[in-house]
């Protein structure tokens, strides 16, 4: 295949069967939709334990507390079914509002002060600029340096959030511009715009996963980057655009939940990861890439809420909480390693 073959091109020559979304069909389904059978079980529990429990107004507000950490979980598994791992996101979830307030909120007249550059609007691109340049970074080190992606991740993690305290002082910021707090805060038809904006995106995510060619590239990637990388398909660039596009989609959730908590701090996101890779490994995600489903992502989301929220009416600890998820990820990753038959590294 000449040089000027296109990654598109090569996608297509791949087989659907190769890729770990197109394996044999009933197995797929069976794997994507596996956790429905549990969110019911929870729901039924739910409503044993209080009547309280299946009303509107819970589910509602369970939907609201789940779009943020969706967000994260569709960057993470974007980036684990190519073959990569980001644990930078739950920093970048607090740099990019805090770097785009810094920047646009005034030099004076607030309990924090920011810079006065350029007008309130503009913290909307800021921040999702803010995120793609860590994106842009984490690809730089991972694939132009070769170095090991987990340990990248895991120093810029600490850098960023380290970054964060420096510029706000340890401060929480509560002046917000209200183009900054909108979505956040609306609601579209009865419901929070978040949730709209959250379903959309996902369904952004399946389809280009499973009928853009482009996504099947990064099946194909994840799967066997040397066989991807035979087929035609730029491995490096191909990556490297996931790690941007999850570093940004991570900068929007903590936009969004900047807008629903009308704050921003160093502490915003502070253990969002272990629930995101939490979600992604019960939603059938691989860590070892090229397999899962970002529809199993989100019911990973959603089967993770159900479980705090029936441990929340069953009057437990928020502590005690922090145990089942760690319990929920070290089941999942054991029945995930018997279930696929693979070895995770």
């Amino acid at each position: 295949m000449s040089e000027a073959t296109t990654m598109t091109d090569a996608a297509e020559t791949l087989p659907a069967g190769r890729t770990g979304r197109f394996g044999r069909p009933s197995t797929r389904w069976l794997r994507e939709f596996s956790l429905l059978p549990a969110m019911a079980l929870l729901i039924l529990i739910g409503f044993i334990e209080s009547p309280d429990f299946l009303t509107s107004d819970n589910f509602l507000a369970m939907l609201q507390q789940s779009t943020e950490l969706s967000v994260l979980v569709l960057a993470e598994a974007l980036i684990l079914i190519s073959g990569r791992m980001d644990l930078s996101l739950e920093s970048t979830v607090t740099l990019a509002p805090v770097i785009a307030l810094w920047l646009v909120l005034p030099t004076s007249g607030n309990r924090f002060n920011g810079l006065g550059f350029g007008a309130e609007w503009m913290a909307i691109p800021v921040c999702l600029l803010v995120g793609a340049a860590v994106g842009a970074v984490n690809g730089f080190l991972i694939l132009k340096m070769n170095l090991n992606g987990f340990v990248v991740t895991l120093g810029m993690l600490t850098m960023l959030h380290g970054l964060v305290i420096v510029i706000d002082g340890g401060q929480t910021i509560f002046t917000l511009p209200p183009s900054f707090a909108y979505l956040g805060r609306t609601v579209w038809f009865g419901q929070p715009a978040s949730v709209w904006i959250c379903g959309l995106l996902f369904v952004i995510g399946i389809a280009a996963l499973g009928w853009y060619r482009h996504g099947r590239a990064v099946y194909a990637i994840g799967g066997n980057p040397a066989a991807a990388k035979a087929a035609g398909i730029r491995v490096e660039r191909t990556v490297w655009i996931v790690l941007i596009i999850g570093s940004m989609l991570a900068a929007f959730a903590g936009m969004l939940y900047t807008g629903r908590l009308g704050s921003a701090s160093a502490s915003a996101g502070t253990g969002k990861i272990f629930q995101v890779f939490a979600a992604t490994v019960i939603g059938g995600v691989s860590m070892n890439g090229g397999r899962g489903s970002l529809f199993g992502a989100l019911t990973g989301v959603l089967t993770l809420r159900l479980i705090e929220n029936v441990l929340t009416f069953g009057h437990v600890s928020p502590n005690d909480i922090e145990f089942f998820d760690g319990l929920v990820i070290l089941v999942a990753l054991v029945v995930s390693r018997y279930t696929s038959g693979a070895a995770q590294e």
